[in-house]
């Protein structure tokens, strides 16, 4: 499941996670990213952490306190990567962290880091 309010972030994300092989779920909107998860029980949720109304890192940290969502990993992808900032995502329940501009490969490697084979 790609997270990602920037609709070119999210194509982009979306058609290298389909060009790999993996099937998409993108969500737009903050506001229904718990419901969507709940829906489609993603292997992955991938998580830009800028989200209009609502910030990521909650999402993050109601995700994990929810029991049918608390086992998927969660990939935090976010522009502005201040100092202290990836310890905060983390410690919310992010199992990995990528600050943008992404580049193809780390992208993936950090997906494939984080899925079960």
């Amino acid at each position: 499941m790609v997270v990602e309010d920037n609709d070119l972030n999210r194509r982009l994300f979306c058609d290298v996670l389909k060009a790999n092989g993996f099937d998409v779920e993108p969500v737009a909107d903050g506001d229904k990213v718990l419901k969507t998860a709940r829906d489609a029980s993603p292997d992955l949720i991938i998580m830009d952490i800028q989200l209009p109304g609502v910030s990521g890192v909650d999402l993050i940290t109601q995700a994990k306190q929810d029991q049918k969502l608390c086992d998927i990993p969660v990939l935090a992808v976010t522009a502005f990567a201040a100092q202290g900032d990836e310890e905060r995502i983390r410690s919310a329940g992010a199992s990995g962290y990528l600050a943008k501009p992404v580049s193809i490969m780390p992208f993936m490697n950090a997906v494939k880091e984080l899925l079960p084979d």
